[in-house]
């Protein structure tokens, strides 16, 4: 049964401490005073309910299939909160999605169209116009633990980004492996470990839920409401170096993990190692079969991936745990996604992102804490986009950019009133060929720079096996699709969450 929980609308001018009857207290409180106009018997005169706290887990590369392995996350965060089961991200790569993230801005507008420069990376973001410093202009206390945008610390390595009170980001290219990592710790650098030793106390994943408990303890007492990233790698691969065997599993997971999922094998979807791409670009058309010792490699980085993932499930343990203990969890919203998803093997594709599919394109999105519905699941679409806008909403702070993206927590309440498409895109870039495309309830269009056309009824084909493109009876939702993506394509604040309903085929 869904319980819907009060919008967070009306906020403390000053932090109150509170138990979880204390919040029911206050929100009903909210409520008497936007009924009556006075503030209820026993309520503090200038507090109606507290500014709550944020956490955002942010994951690398993991794909939706993944969630069935990360118990912690389905109890803890899905079951008490509202699940958006058709969640995408905009633009399926790590440095590109995570600024989208930070700046609730297509890459269009924020800029980052690559992972390296000249197109992307850390130094192509507008680093002061940033979620961390609205929040901080809202009274935040902000924190980062973990990966931050590729590149970062690349020149300098002891530079903190604009906004954060509080910095613990992993030093490129270190951030790539599970030990032998490097954090700059408030402009001190720290090392943990060396890449070829194994050391079970400074998995990279445990360290990074170290210091977020730490985090929490010692913000939760303050008066101050505070925001929490935390970015494991995990199950982003580890990058080869020199005495380390990255064969069996990569990334390696936690060794108290290893070998818990060797019995998984390879997921068999309709489009895995896809018989007929003809209808495909020739990026993918070209593609040879999935061999047999491919496959076995597929399966061997699907352990690596999955088992990795064990111990940010733990991590999310102890970041729950650790907010109920010091009495925050009724106050606080956790949001767990991830960056991108993961083909394995579907359209003949094994391994990577970037590809307008679903595999590439969907990201698990949970959100739980006051103001979301508990134990719900929404299939209105959500985006990267959305998060930013959301995590503004929550905290009564606001952008000094245009918002691309809408807040969830009407969504979440509301579903059936909201309809929408979402633009997925890889560029333009300097080299290479690129896309550009729209993500509706639907349908998936893509136009690419090659000419090239892409068009997939999801409602028939959810595995996108047929492009229906140069289909006559589909001409009236090509048209349709394609005029929106002239301007959604260029779109910027307003204009980007504009929908005009798209018509079915000729059937």
């Amino acid at each position: 049964m869904d319980v819907d929980a009060p919008p967070l609308h009306l906020h403390l001018r000053r932090r109150t401490r509170m138990s979880g009857s204390r919040l029911s207290r206050l929100v009903l409180a909210t409520l008497t005073v936007a009924a009556v106009g006075v503030p209820a018997a026993g309520a503090p005169a200038d507090a109606v309910m507290a500014k709550p706290n944020i956490v955002v887990i942010m994951v690398d590369d993991m794909n939706v299939s993944a969630l069935a392995h990360m118990p912690s996350v389905r109890s803890l965060i899905a079951n008490e909160g509202t699940s958006f089961d058709n969640s995408v991200v905009s633009y399926s790569l790590c440095c590109p999605s995570r600024s989208t993230f930070l700046t609730g801005q297509y890459a269009h507008n924020h800029g980052v169209l690559g992972n390296a420069p000249p197109d992307g990376g850390f130094a192509k973001l507008r680093a002061g116009q940033t979620l961390p410093v609205w929040l901080g202009n809202a009274g935040y206390n902000t924190a980062h633990v973990g990966k931050f945008l590729n590149g970062y610390g690349a020149v300098n390595p002891r530079q903190v980004p604009p906004g954060w009170a509080e910095w613990y980001g992993s030093v490129d290219p270190s951030t790539y492996s599970m030990w032998g990592y490097t954090l700059n710790e408030n402009g001190t650098l720290r090392t943990y470990g060396t890449p070829a030793v194994e050391d079970p106390a400074l998995y990279q994943t445990d360290v990074y839920a170290d210091k977020a408990a730490d985090y929490i303890n010692r913000k939760a007492p303050a008066e101050q409401p505070f925001f929490l990233s935390f970015a494991p790698l995990a199950p982003h691969g580890e990058r080869a170096v020199n005495g380390v065997d990255l064969s069996e599993r990569n990334p390696r997971p936690a060794p108290r993990h290893r070998g818990d999922l060797d019995t998984v094998t390879v997921p068999k979807p309709p489009n895995y190692n896809e018989a007929d791409t003809s209808d495909k670009p020739a990026s993918v058309r070209n593609r040879p079969l999935i061999t047999p010792a491919a496959e076995e490699r597929i399966e061997a980085r699907l352990k690596g991936r999955l088992e990795s993932l064990l111990a940010v499930d733990d991590a999310v343990t102890r970041i729950i745990s650790t907010l109920r203990t010091t009495g925050e969890l009724d106050n606080t919203v956790v949001v767990f996604t991830s960056d991108n998803g993961w083909m394995q093997g579907e359209h003949r594709i094994p391994s990577g992102k970037i590809v307008p599919y679903e595999e590439s394109l969907r990201v698990p999105l949970i959100i739980r804490g006051p103001g979301v519905p508990v134990g719900k699941r929404v299939s209105t679409i959500a985006a990267n986009v959305d998060l930013a806008p959301t995590i503004l909403d929550v905290a009564d702070a606001t952008a000094a950019l245009p918002m691309d993206g809408r807040s969830l927590l009407p969504i979440a309440n509301d579903p059936g009133s909201f309809a929408r498409g979402i633009v997925i895109e890889t560029g333009p870039k300097q080299n290479g060929a690129w896309y550009s495309g729209l993500r509706a309830p639907r349908w998936t269009y893509v136009e690419h720079s090659t000419g090239e056309r892409e068009l997939y009824d999801l409602q028939q084909d959810p595995f996108q096996l047929t492009s229906v493109h140069n289909d006559p009876r589909y001409a009236a939702t090509r048209q349709a699709l394609a005029n929106q993506l002239a301007t959604l394509r260029t779109c910027s604040g307003a204009p980007c969450r504009q929908w005009t309903p798209v018509p079915g085929p000729q059937l």
